[in-house]
């Protein structure tokens, strides 16, 4: 029996690590998408909420058309941060509350390792080329609209 117990524990270790494991190093083109929008906007995102999607994000990525960008979803609001390392894209962090109002924006410089952080504890960060809420007149407050704000 304690070996049975072992084993069990054993390949439950395996297959978390295989589930965690981090970074690739080529862009993730196939996750799952979701459709929002921000006022008349419509942004077609790529959904990133595991551990893995979420630590490669959109590196090695070296185009993204004007109205896609990808949407990290965690489990909880905390405190989110994210660095810009293997990814030649300048980007936009959108820091999103649970029922889609944006509570910061940042600006984060391409193939870097600055910290760039939410305000306040957030679940979503919506990833977007770098000057498209400036063009949009999106800013901190506004509401984001779809499917994951939804049910908040």
């Amino acid at each position: 029996m304690k070996h049975i117990a072992i084993a069990a524990t054993l390949v439950g270790l395996v297959l978390f690590f295989n589930q965690t494991s981090y970074a690739q190093d080529a862009p993730q083109l196939d996750l799952p998408r979701v459709k929002l929008s921000a006022g008349m906007h419509l942004v077609d995102a790529q959904v990133a909420a595991t551990n893995a999607t979420r630590a490669t994000g959109l590196m090695f990525r070296k185009e993204m058309p004007q109205a896609e960008g990808m949407l990290f979803v965690f489990e909880q609001p905390t405190v989110q941060c994210f660095w810009m390392k293997n990814t030649p894209l300048p980007l936009t962090a959108a820091f999103v509350a649970d029922d889609g109002t944006i509570v910061n924006l940042v600006d984060m410089k391409p193939q870097t390792t600055d910290s760039h952080c939410s305000a306040k504890p957030v679940r979503y960060v919506l990833e977007m080329n770098q000057g498209w809420f400036g063009k949009k007149g999106i800013k901190a407050g506004f509401k984001l609209a779809g499917t994951p704000f939804d049910a908040r």
